[in-house]
């Protein structure tokens, strides 16, 4: 028997196959663009994470013959996107993205509406999905006339997969529609965004059968006997099912075009004055709290760009020797910012500069930049009395250790390295769907990876980069404080 992962991303859709006993058979990758009509603005056509899909599917088909032993699947996706139905099921619209701001004063009186953070258990931010519907609702009108169902796009393609309308608890979470604490819609919170219980999906855990693949499918990937998909989950809880982070103290930094501090939690513990998001994770009975910058390698790719050279050129002429501060400051809020400042109109910056600055100083001040915007999120959750002992790196970013050997000082925790292999979001998925398929204990499947190394924070260096990391937070007079 074998288990299918499928996370769908901002850039691209990555399919796993796993064995009975979890272990990786074999990926395939397909990519897909974002368009930004307007400032501001992120948007996605969901034909092209169908067609990444079947592209993916066809290519597993034919280099991995084991795929035809098929009896699980889990999707994963990127979080809040708006992916509105008519009654025909059929899209209105291009999906809005979780990194789109258009709907930031939606965000702000939702946010204001009583009792909204206290069921949510998080502020509403811009990127969120219910102010999307207050803008469609604003700006389209004849769009929101029609809109029968709301789809995030993990639900989405479970859609296309199963026919039916199934979200799962991790997901609806970030959508401010969701009461975090009962893990069920909230009649208030729908009210609050001009929405009705029958445009919501049907909720399940992220461990739990959502449906079955369509027969129709079935036949065109060539399987035999039934599969079973399952309620999945947002792409951060997928990834903390990927690399065990089910328990207190349990946890991960990704660095990924955003940048993310997860900690698992054994209760639901709501904390939305601190920007820190508190979401229900994929598996019952558990929740978790993560602090999210908007552009983590998103800045260091933003300054590839600038300069012609590739990321990893920028962090490999900086060597493996940590240095200390530089004087010249980066500000990483290219595209707005979460936690701690729920400010979509804030912008980044350099300051310090002068002739003698060099290339080699940017990339610095860059990975400084947000290293510190990571340390925001890491005081921002300790305030919640999370436990963070250790972490394990994720994402594109912890190829460089040299950010690394950073990030573990400014935040004093030792980093870990997972051997190589999959520990990912579609790692997470193929694990629900092995779960929700064969009903073993969630426990049984979702373990800690082994861990290949570990980055201690370098003692010698904690008082500069502290002092570093306060003058940082001085640095730009016009931050929000979170009220």
């Amino acid at each position: 028997m074998t288990y299918l992962g499928i996370d769908i991303g901002t850039s691209g859709l990555r399919a796993l196959l796993v064995d009975e006993k979890g272990a990786p058979i074999g990926a395939t990758d397909r990519q897909y663009d974002s368009d930004h009509p307007h400032p501001g603005w992120s948007e996605q056509d969901p034909a092209d994470w169908i067609s990444a899909l079947e592209a993916a599917i066809s290519e597993m088909r034919e280099k991995f013959p084991a795929f035809a032993d098929l009896r699980g699947i889990g999707v994963a996706g990127h979080m809040h996107g708006a992916t509105l139905l008519d009654e025909n099921g059929e899209v209105l619209r291009p999906c809005i993205l979780w990194n789109d701001s258009r709907s930031h004063a939606e965000a702000a009186q939702l946010d204001a509406t009583e009792g909204v953070r206290r069921l949510s258990g998080n502020i509403v931010f811009p990127g969120f999905t219910a102010p999307k519907l207050e803008w469609v609702r604003t700006h389209e009108p004849e769009v929101f006339a029609k809109v029968s169902k709301v789809l995030l796009p993990a639900a989405y393609v479970n859609y296309y997969l199963t026919g039916e309308f199934v979200a799962d608890m991790s997901d609806s979470a970030g959508t401010s529609w969701l009461d975090v604490g009962e893990r069920s819609w909230s009649d208030h919170l729908l009210e609050a965004g001009h929405m009705r219980r029958e445009q919501m999906p049907r909720l399940v855990e992220g461990s739990d059968a959502a449906g079955m693949l369509r027969e129709s499918l079935a036949q065109k990937w060539g399987l035999q006997g039934s599969v079973t998909v399952a309620g999945g989950a947002g792409d951060n809880a997928a990834a903390a099912c990927g690399i065990g982070a089910l328990d207190e103290g349990q946890g991960f930094v990704s660095l990924g075009t955003s940048g993310v501090l997860l900690a698992a939690r054994d209760g639901y513990q709501p904390a939305p004055e601190t920007a820190v998001h508190t979401f229900c994770h994929a598996i019952p009975g558990r929740w978790y709290q993560m602090g999210v910058m908007l552009s983590a390698t998103d800045s260091l790719n933003w300054l590839a760009r600038i300069v012609g050279k590739k990321p990893s050129e920028l962090t490999a002429a900086l060597g493996d020797v940590l240095l200390p501060p530089g004087e010249v400051r980066f500000l990483p809020y290219l595209s707005g910012e979460r936690t701690p400042h729920n400010d979509a109109e804030i912008r980044g910056g350099f300051t310090g500069l002068s002739a003698a600055v060099s290339q080699e100083d940017l990339t610095r001040a860059v990975l400084e930049g947000v290293a510190f915007g990571l340390r925001d999120s890491f005081d921002a959750l300790a305030a919640t009395d999370a436990r963070m002992d250790t972490l394990i790196a994720i994402g594109g970013g912890s190829a460089s250790r040299y950010w690394l050997k950073l990030i573990a000082t400014v935040l004093g925790v030792p980093l870990q390295l997972p051997a190589s292999g999959e520990f990912g979001a579609a790692l997470g998925a193929a694990r629900l769907g092995m779960i929700a398929s064969s009903g073993v204990a969630p426990e049984s499947v979702i373990a800690p990876p082994e861990i290949r190394d570990t980055i201690l924070p370098e003692e010698g260096a904690r008082d500069a980069f502290e002092a570093a990391y306060q003058a940082f937070r001085k640095a730009y007079p016009g931050l929000k404080s979170i009220q």
